[in-house]
């Protein structure tokens, strides 16, 4: 698993990336994940999510893997769109989680590097 962390000018942290081999069935030993993306709420817009990601991209290609997949909340339209900006694309696969009662789909995305 790589962290990355994106700081500003005073060394504050404004952004974190967690990226791994992907933890599902049915993809290639050569597919990473793109675990989780947080931008300081205040800044989103700003750049610092899309230079998190082409770190991310490039972590994962110096570890060998060639597809990227991650998983987006259905509902999470800005979300989905910065992911498909970027280029990647669902691939049809969901899946839903429970939590507290709560049901919370999400939909995979994935890109190749």
């Amino acid at each position: 698993m790589t962290n990355l962390v994106a700081v500003d000018a005073h060394g504050r942290v404004v952004g974190w990336a967690c990226l791994g081999p992907f933890r599902g069935n049915g993809t290639s030993t050569a597919s990473g994940e793109l675990y989780a993306l947080y931008v300081q709420p205040s800044l989103i817009g700003s750049g610092i999510g899309r230079t998190l990601l082409e770190a991310v991209h490039a972590h994962a290609h110096a570890d060998g893997f060639g597809l990227m997949l991650l998983w987006v909340l259905t509902d999470n339209t800005r979300a989905r769109r910065f992911y498909e900006q970027a280029g990647y694309t669902a691939d049809g696969a969901v899946q839903s989680d429970d939590y507290d009662g709560a049901s919370v789909p999400e939909v995979r995305y994935r890109r190749a590097l």
